[in-house]
């Protein structure tokens, strides 16, 4: 979960976009780990940001080789023109600072875009040479990555990966330990599982992508050989539209504009009719009996409280929860709401929701209490 603005920070005036959730520059409650919740929960499409998150993930493990395996080489050979690799020793001096960009292709800027060029033409052409590649290997740090970190689901849901919950991956540690070099066969890993993982028809968990892209994905890994991240590409660009487009809106409309996920909103539905039935028969009881006033006073408390109940089901937004500031991520587990905008957005709209109730209950109480009684 996204922890609260840094200092300096300077707050949007809008809601963020999907580049800025994947690339965590958002605060609760429409940061990342609130979208893996939404995607996982509500869109049943989880799948497809588990893709997008695993190919970014390889794209650092390619980016991270890359660092370890230039230090290596400045360690190693000072004098690059005796060594026999000049081609990629030339590659490697001119690459720049390696970034991890988090939108899709589209959205990089020239610079970036000539970084990723020239890391994913290094790797195609140092496919298969292991002359410089660091010894020792992550292993299964990858694997590990997948493990639950501190969230707080029930036991046999699917957690998000701490590795992009967190602002700091562990794949872009700078420490010269050797737990943390990554060796040529760790990238082919990781392209090879996420071809069969997610591409492959038939695959654990396929996603449904254009069967051109498929089978250019599945050629260049098992006939070309190739694991630079330039093979993802397409179907990274594919998946971030396909989420922009059919997943993202929904998910800053349940969370720019409500503060409650569907369980909840079931509950109070069925607790609201169940209470305001209750009301309404107690209501006609006391107008039948000719019970007077003070008596029918008694109607307030039922009245108001499923009102209120069918007023957070209808708008979905519990008034009170949002002007404390907290917002529903899981069936009754709340977080603090970090995004500016959002906060002030949801406290307008908490506003004129009590507004609302407030007035329906106050017509609705004023109506069976001086309504003449007339004893049957």
């Amino acid at each position: 979960m996204s922890g609260p603005m840094h200092h300096g920070e300077v707050p949007r005036d809008r809601l963020p976009t999907l580049y800025e959730v994947l690339a965590r520059n958002a605060h609760a409650p429409v940061d990342l780990f609130s979208f893996y919740i939404y995607m996982r929960d509500q869109q049943r499409s989880v799948d497809y940001l588990d893709f997008w998150l695993d190919v970014t993930q390889h794209t650092s493990l390619c980016r991270h080789y890359v660092r370890e395996l230039r230090r290596s080489i400045l360690v190693e050979t000072p004098d690059l023109e005796k060594t026999n690799s000049k081609r990629s020793s030339y590659i490697l001096d001119h690459m720049g600072e390696l970034n991890d960009p988090a939108g899709p292709s589209a959205n990089l800027t020239d610079d970036e875009k000539m970084k990723d060029h020239n890391l994913s033409a290094f790797l195609r052409q140092e496919n298969g040479n292991s002359n410089h590649s660091p010894q020792s290997s992550l292993g299964s740090q990858q694997s590990a990555m997948r493990a639950s970190g501190d969230c707080p689901f029930a036991s046999g849901e699917r957690f998000p990966r701490p590795s992009f919950m967190s602002r700091h991956s562990p794949t872009r540690t700078d420490s010269d330990s050797p737990a943390h070099t990554v060796a040529r066969a760790d990238i082919r890993a990781s392209a090879e599982k996420i071809l069969y993982t997610f591409l492959l028809p038939g695959s654990e968990r396929e996603v449904l992508l254009p069967q051109g892209i498929v089978q250019e994905i599945t050629i260049a890994i098992e006939e070309e050989g190739r694991d630079d991240p330039e093979v993802f590409d397409t179907a990274k660009d594919y998946t971030f539209q396909a989420m922009e487009r059919d997943a993202f809106p929904g998910f800053l409309e349940a969370k720019a504009l409500g503060n409650l996920v569907p369980p909840s909103l079931f509950l109070r539905l069925v607790v609201g009719l169940i209470i305001t039935t209750v009301a309404l028969w107690l209501a006609y009881t006391l107008i039948f009996f000719n019970a007077p006033k003070h008596i029918r006073c008694s109607e307030i408390p039922p009245f108001t409280i499923g009102i209120y109940l069918l007023s957070t089901h209808q708008y979905r937004l519990d008034p009170i929860i949002a002007l404390l500031g907290y917002s529903e991520y899981t069936f009754f587990n709340f977080a603090r709401i970090e995004e500016v905008y959002v906060r002030k957005l949801l406290r307008k709209r908490a506003l004129m929701v009590l507004l609302i109730t407030i007035l329906v209950g106050v017509a609705v109480i004023c109506l069976f209490i001086f309504v003449p009684g007339y004893r049957l």
